[in-house]
C-alpha cells in the first residue's frame, strides 16, 4: 500500500507499508514515473544482514546486582550500562546483489519481568543510577518495590529478566530510488537477586 506526498511538484515521496513483514519504509518517485520494479535484493534483507555483523547482545544489568542486599518494599533501582552491543548506537554497512544499506540500532525500550509475578515495568531509556542521596527515594524512571521475600524460590532468589527492544533504521546507499525504513527486534538478559524481610529488633 503506497500513499503519495508531493514534494515540490517535480515528484512524490511514497510511504511502503507490508503488512505480511511489518516493514515500513519510503520511496522517492519523480513526476511521471512508473513505479520501480521489487529489486532483486530486499534492501529489509540487506539491513538485517548489517545488523547481524553488530553482534547486539541483551542488556548489561548494572543494578540488581545479583550480590545486591534487597529488602521487600525498599525502593529498588533498575538500570542498564549503556554500550555499543548492548546499548547502542550501533552502526553497519552491508551489500547484497548491488544494494549497499546503512542500519543504525539502538535500545528504545527496556522491559523488566522480576520473576514474582508482578506486572512487569517498561522502561523508556537506560534507568537512572542510584546514589546514597537519593535515600528511599523511587527511582524517578525504572523502579520497583518487591511485595515479598524470595525465600522458598529455587536457590532462594528471584530470576529477574530484562528484554531490550532495538530500533533499526535502515538506508540504502545511493540511486535515485534510495529506499529506507525500520523494524524492531529484542534481545534478552536473565540474571538472579536475593530479596530478603526487614529484621526489627526490640530494645
Amino acid at each position: 500500500m503506497r500513499d503519495g506526498k508531493r514534494q515540490g511538484g517535480k515528484g512524490a515521496v511514497y510511504r511502503v507499508m507490508c503488512p505480511d513483514t511489518g516493514r515500513i519504509g519510503t520511496v522517492w518517485l519523480a513526476a511521471g514515473a512508473q513505479a520501480p520494479a521489487p529489486p532483486a535484493v530486499d534492501p529489509e534483507t540487506v539491513s538485517r544482514q548489517a545488523v547481524d555483523s553488530m553482534k547486539l547482545v541483551g542488556p548489561d544489568i548494572a543494578s540488581p546486582r545479583p550480590a545486591g542486599h534487597y529488602v521487600v518494599g525498599m525502593p529498588m533501582w533498575m538500570w542498564v550500562n549503556q554500550g555499543p552491543t548492548t546499548y547502542g548506537p550501533a552502526t553497519a554497512t552491508a551489500t547484497a546483489g548491488g544494494v549497499t544499506v546503512t542500519a543504525t540500532a539502538r535500545v528504545s525500550a527496556v522491559n523488566w519481568s522480576m520473576g514474582d509475578g508482578g506486572t512487569p515495568v517498561l522502561c523508556h531509556g537506560p534507568g537512572t543510577r542510584y546514589r546514597p542521596s537519593m535515600g528511599l527515594a523511587d527511582s524517578p524512571d525504572c523502579g520497583y518495590r518487591y511485595a515479598r521475600s524470595s525465600a522458598g524460590r529455587p536457590g532462594h532468589r528471584y530470576a529477574v529478566t530484562a528484554t531490550s527492544t532495538w530500533t533499526i533504521i535502515w538506508q540504502v546507499q545511493g540511486g535515485a530510488d534510495a529506499d529506507n525504513g525500520q523494524w524492531t527486534e529484542t534481545r534478552t538478559t536473565t540474571q538472579t537477586t536475593a530479596i530478603g524481610e526487614a529484621q526489627a529488633v526490640n530494645s
